[in-house]
């Protein structure tokens, strides 16, 4: 192959399944030159997502960067070094000072090839990043290495900056919060995109200056049917239902609008009650099937329910926000409400007072849609599938998560994994954006950030 030596090359650091190549493949059009990573399962997935970039499945300390990038210049240094041992969720547990080190290899990176741009992403924890007290953090050397990481690139002639910077504000329908740190040396300044999308009372949105928040809506795949929390051969557990009850009573009862799904999801209900509920779709725009003596037509709700370990004590999300921070094994499950028309009076339970724990028989709960009154009749759940939190995440819809470049399948929880440790790709597309906009198309050809 021969070589470009006068076109300056991008290198993704740490890069997983993809996520931060993807990000910079939609502001550059073009696959990264150079993806390293010691997982061989995120190299198969990257090579499968990115098959003309140059693959290094090896330790990044193994790796000597002017061997990489033979006599190249380098424009673009990306670098996602593991962050669960900086993060909140680690909570008292023992750390692992190894990992906790890992983004040392960016200054490597400046002192050998110098990058003109590095960009590091990290959770918001890593500005404490301090020494260790035996196996834990020192709470009194709280942000001393981190201080000591920013200096050592200012010692090697980079400016540096860092700001803490939301998903759902570049056009991704999720919540997840990272800080990243931006280090430069070739005299330009270091800007940080402004916010393309807000939410929907934003007077930025309302002056058409920015777009709406992207919703957890937009990324459910309304035709998997959510199974009714009652006929299951194994019993929710006490702790899910009461979460569910919540959700019911704060998203589907108490709301004045309670989110209905739209007519072009083909999820309008009708269902027959013979060895339990049984669900089968009908479009809105289809002639309505028989009916039935009993009214069993009506309407279908849903709120997104977190089956958090712990104490949680939360409601959920109302699905016409933004998905919550997606993790490796997430927690995020879809919950449908199944209503019918109401015209009787007792429903099991005063609507004034809050729900209480979900039986498996009784059907309560009375809601107003458009002025008229339907009851709940069944609730389903479902985890959501890997392509919607993907989608959630911000990847465009084509991108390869169930097989590898060989054709090797990828379990659910793996796929899960894979995304719940990506970096939302309109990060990085916003990013390369607004600090390489010479290596940038005019506009994106992926439909992702709308």
């Amino acid at each position: 192959m021969q070589l470009n030596l006068f076109r300056e090359i991008i290198v993704d650091n740490f890069a997983g399944g993809g996520g931060a190549s993807t990000g910079i493949e939609m502001a550059t059009g073009l696959n990264v030159d150079v993806a390293i990573n010691h997982d061989p399962a995120a190299i198969a997935m990257h090579k499968a997502n990115h098959p003309h970039t140059e693959h290094y499945c090896e330790s990044v300390w193994d790796v000597d960067p002017r061997e990489v990038v033979k006599g190249r210049k380098v424009g673009l240094c990306w670098l996602s070094p593991d962050c669960k041992h900086f993060s909140k969720a680690k909570g008292g547990k023992p750390v692992d000072k190894t990992i906790r080190g890992l983004a040392w290899i960016g200054v490597r990176w400046a002192a050998t090839v110098r990058p003109r741009v590095i960009i590091l992403e990290n959770v918001e924890e890593f500005q404490d990043w301090g020494p260790l007290k035996g196996d834990r953090p020192d709470p009194d050397k709280k942000g001393k290495t981190f201080q000591s990481f920013v200096r050592a690139f200012k010692r090697h002639g980079y400016e540096v900056d860092f700001k803490v910077l939301k998903a759902c504000d570049y056009g991704a329908p999720t919540t997840r919060q990272r800080l990243f740190l931006i280090a430069r040396c070739d005299g330009q300044p270091i800007t940080w995109p402004e916010a393309s999308h807000a939410e929907p009372n934003d007077i930025n949105v309302q002056l058409g200056l920015k777009k709406p928040y992207r919703t957890a809506a937009e990324v459910i795949d309304w035709q998997l049917t959510a199974p009714s929390i009652f006929t299951r051969k194994k019993p929710l557990k006490e702790n899910t239902l009461i979460r569910i009850a919540r959700g019911i009573n704060k998203f589907v009862i108490e709301p004045e609008e309670p989110f209905i799904v739209n007519d072009n999801a083909h999820f309008i209900q009708h269902y027959y009650t013979h060895q339990g509920p049984e669900t089968r779709g009908s479009s809105p725009g289809e002639p309505l099937a028989t009916i039935p003596t009993a009214n069993r037509f009506g309407l279908v709700t849903a709120f997104l329910a977190k089956h958090y370990g712990g104490n949680y004590t939360g409601a959920g999300i109302d699905i016409r926000q933004p998905l919550h921070t997606i993790t490796t094994v997430d927690h995020h499950s879809l919950v449908t409400a199944f209503l019918t028309k109401y015209y009787g009076q007792g429903i099991g339970q005063s609507i004034n007072e809050p729900i209480h724990t979900i039986p498996t028989k009784d059907r309560f709960g009375l809601v107003t849609v458009h002025g008229e009154n339907y009851k709940v009749t069944d609730i389903g759940m479902r985890m959501l599938q890997p392509r919607e939190l993907f989608l959630a995440q911000g990847f465009p819809n084509r991108y390869i998560i169930g097989q590898d470049y060989t054709g090797k399948k990828y379990p659910k929880s793996a796929q899960v994994a894979r995304v719940g440790n990506s970096v939302p790709p309109p990060f990085a597309n916003a990013l390369v954006r607004a600090n390489l906009p010479e290596m940038c198309l005019a506009e994106s050809r992926y439909a992702v950030s709308t």
